[in-house]
């Protein structure tokens, strides 16, 4: 089957039911997507099917169908993504496991909710979980990332 990765078209050659993030991390070698409790919970795994936000780790590769793949890796593909500027300036990492699914919900908030509330931010974050409670911070990041020019634009 192919797949449109970062903008890239791949043949894979994947059962139709193996997990779109298995596909990304053992045959296509993108393992920024990360797994993380494999029942679509935490939010690691999380990568934009034509722009929205998805839990790759419960997601078939044969669902994917022609939706366009955006991980973490071709997030910024043409430089940082304004939401990724904004980690490193808020400092929000700590451990770093979280935070491409982290980064991967804020940049699909910030396109369709380009100046988000706090209230916007806790409800399209609260299912990706920090293990090292970095909420505030990560709050703080996507403030300052809808401030920064295409924030919403981009995904």
């Amino acid at each position: 089957m192919k797949l449109n990765v970062n903008g890239k078209v791949h043949e894979v050659d994947a059962p139709a039911d193996m997990p779109l993030l298995w596909v990304l991390r053992e045959l296509l070698g993108l393992t920024g997507t990360k797994y993380g409790c494999g029942m679509a919970q935490c939010g690691a795994c999380t990568v934009h099917l034509d722009g929205e936000a998805h839990r790759s780790c419960v997601l078939p590769v044969s669902e994917v169908g022609d939706c366009v793949e955006t991980t973490i890796e071709g997030l910024g593909a043409a430089g940082l993504h304004p939401v990724q500027r904004a980690w490193i300036e808020a400092d929000v990492v700590q451990c770093g496991y979280c935070q491409p699914g982290q980064i991967m919900a804020a940049a699909a908030l910030l396109k369709i909710v380009p100046k988000p509330s706090d209230a916007d931010i806790d409800a399209a974050l609260s299912a990706s979980l920090c293990r090292c409670g970095t909420y505030q911070r990560i709050r703080e990041a996507v403030h300052l990332a809808a401030a920064m020019p295409a924030a919403g634009g981009k995904a």
